[in-house]
């Protein structure tokens, strides 16, 4: 329990004098009595508060967009995508990350997830990690971070000393930076070579950032991922040709993938993919131009495994 002296230390008057500056914590009076309401018109409300949030990220594209090709950049040598922050912004980096080798088939360790306290931290909070720069610092060094990596400090407020720390100290070793906060002028943004500040306003209950700017979060963390795997040749038009079928589900859908992509029957669908092991794109490149497996995988390593580069030199 916070006493009464505590509350009037120094440090807790610094404390929330940052925070009555941070928009993601400002108080909405309108929403005062809104646990008097019915639980029909409380959803409405939410509904339309997150609503908002794509548009916030639409101002942001820009510098997103200029994110996203330092990140390829970096992704198509031998660098790492890692993201680093504290609570749920910590968490939603894992979650991307996490998502990243059974839908493009990268190596587990080409994109990370850290948080403040360890994988623990996932399910449960780690008092006072978020106010480490060090432990950020350390948490980077154990994983060897490099001038060839990209760090993507993430936290809504802007101002959480992990995520700073991680930043600053990325930067300092010639990583690729990029500050992901909700509020604008934040010491994140600032210390990154690439600050994306998406505005997204007070919450509907007062300071919880995992809602409006952790669904903000979401969507730009989405969109680096993404983006940058389809920089790299991970997908052929809208399909995920480097998807790895690890389960019945993800073989239908490799299957589904090569058909859309070929227009070939069921029958040569399935014999393309026990040619090649499984491997969708050089299923699709044996359809598409007659080319034998084995060749079909030395243009796909030749290519970087861009599958059209692939195809245009099977035209030449």
């Amino acid at each position: 329990m916070t006493s009464t002296a505590d509350s009037a230390s120094p440090e807790f008057g610094e404390l929330r004098a940052q925070l009555d500056t941070l928009a993601t914590e400002a108080f909405r009076s309108e929403f005062a009595e809104i646990d008097r309401l019915p639980t029909p018109e409380i959803a409405k409300i939410m509904n339309g508060e997150d609503a908002s949030v794509p548009a916030a990220v639409a101002e942001r594209l820009p510098q997103i967009a200029a994110a996203i090709d330092a990140v390829a950049q970096r992704l198509a040598g031998d660098g790492r995508l890692i993201y680093i922050g504290a609570g749920t912004a910590g968490r939603l980096g894992i979650l991307d990350a996490s998502e990243c080798p059974p839908t493009f088939n990268t190596d587990p360790t080409k994109v990370v997830g850290l948080i403040a306290g360890g994988p623990s931290a996932m399910v449960s909070s780690a008092e006072g990690a978020e106010d480490s720069r060090q432990l950020a610092a350390e948490d980077l060094d154990r994983i060897g971070l490099t001038a060839q990596d990209a760090v993507v400090g993430i936290s809504a407020s802007g101002r959480t000393p992990y995520a700073v720390g991680a930043v600053e100290h990325a930067r300092r070793l010639g990583a690729l930076t990029i500050g992901l906060s909700c509020n604008p002028g934040s010491a994140l943004a600032a210390a990154a070579e690439h600050g994306i500040e998406v505005v997204v306003g007070p919450e509907l209950l007062t300071g919880s950032t995992r809602l409006k700017a952790g669904t903000a979060q979401k969507l730009v963390l989405n969109m680096i991922s993404t983006i940058a795997m389809i920089r790299l040749g991970k997908t052929y038009g809208n399909l995920m040709v480097d998807v790895r079928a690890s389960n019945e589900k993800l073989r239908a859908r490799s299957r589904r993938i090569v058909s859309l992509a070929t227009g070939a029957s069921e029958q040569e669908v399935d014999a393309a993919l026990t040619a090649t092991g499984g491997e969708v794109k050089n299923a699709i490149l044996v359809i598409l131009t007659g080319t034998a497996p084995e060749r079909a995988a030395e243009l796909l390593a030749a290519t970087s495994g861009h599958l059209r580069e692939a195809l245009s030199r099977t035209a030449d």
